[in-house]
């Protein structure tokens, strides 16, 4: 139960509605963290439009996990959650995942892949100690500036979600209880999912 309210679904309208109907349809259910925003849909609306300029040029794979790192950093199980899972369903096995949520230097990732994780988990714990450094090792490894500002974006945008959902105690959704427990154990590193 969040911690602000939000607004019935059987009882919402306008932004509120269209927020509900859109995330129902797309999700087949309704998600907590849409319900965290229904006091203000237009924000919402708003991040829906951001995260999908931010997704649309960039590397998914790349995305997911610079997303997954700056979660982990900001103690997100929610989106912990959401990401490792769109990881483990597209990308690599599930045990991978969860060797990467404790530890994306020994999970077995390539070089790029850990240093894409080291930035955006800088990013999310303190951007200001961000280097030359740090940008010139993904030169290093082939990336263009703006594929580096596409981790840069996923990281800055995840402490966005992350903390707003945080913030007003926005549960992940029940559905996470189903998954692998080796998996939802390694991806649960704040609040618990909802029900359990």
């Amino acid at each position: 139960m969040p911690y602000t309210q939000t607004i019935p679904e059987d009882s919402a309208s306008d932004g509120a509605a269209e927020i509900y109907a859109a995330d129902r349809d797309a999700f087949g259910y309704l998600p907590n963290f849409t319900r965290s925003f229904s006091l203000r849909p237009a924000a919402y609306a708003a991040w829906r439009q951001l995260n999908a300029a931010i997704k649309s040029e960039a590397d998914l794979r790349r995305y997911e996990l610079a997303t997954l790192a700056a979660a982990r950093r900001l103690r997100s199980t929610y989106c912990m959650l959401a990401h490792g899972t769109v990881l483990a369903d597209e990308f690599m096995d599930r045990e991978t995942v969860a060797a990467i949520a404790g530890d994306h230097r020994t999970a077995g990732l390539d070089e790029a892949d850990v240093a894409v994780m080291d930035l955006a988990e800088k990013v999310a714990d303190d951007a200001t100690r961000v280097t030359q450094a740090d940008i010139d090792r993904l030169r290093s490894l082939g990336f263009a500036d703006a594929e580096i500002l596409d981790v840069v974006l996923a990281a800055a945008a995840r402490c966005f979600f992350s903390k707003v959902l945080d913030a007003v105690g926005a549960e992940p959704d029940e559905k996470f209880a189903s998954l692998d427990p080796g998996l939802r154990d390694a991806l649960t590193v704040g609040r618990p999912i909802a029900g359990t």
